[in-house]
């Protein structure tokens, strides 16, 4: 079976972070950071992808960054 890793080095080495964003209107003049995000990235290159944490599928998300 051949085994992905991350689409820009092929490192197999990866870690996930959360964070919160603004969004736009009044949420970013009040500094309200509603918009959450799972970020996967590459410790190898730092390529990172995003992905809602509202909108999680459940499935690990380190499986859907090595595709």
């Amino acid at each position: 079976m051949n085994e992905k890793g991350c689409v820009k080095c092929g490192s197999k080495d990866a870690a996930t972070k959360e964070v919160a964003m603004t969004g736009t209107g009044l949420s970013k003049m009040f500094d309200i950071q509603h918009n959450q995000f799972v970020v996967v990235y590459c410790k190898n290159c730092g390529y990172s992808e995003f992905y809602n944490k509202q909108s999680s599928t459940g499935s690990n998300i380190l499986d859907l960054f090595f595709g």
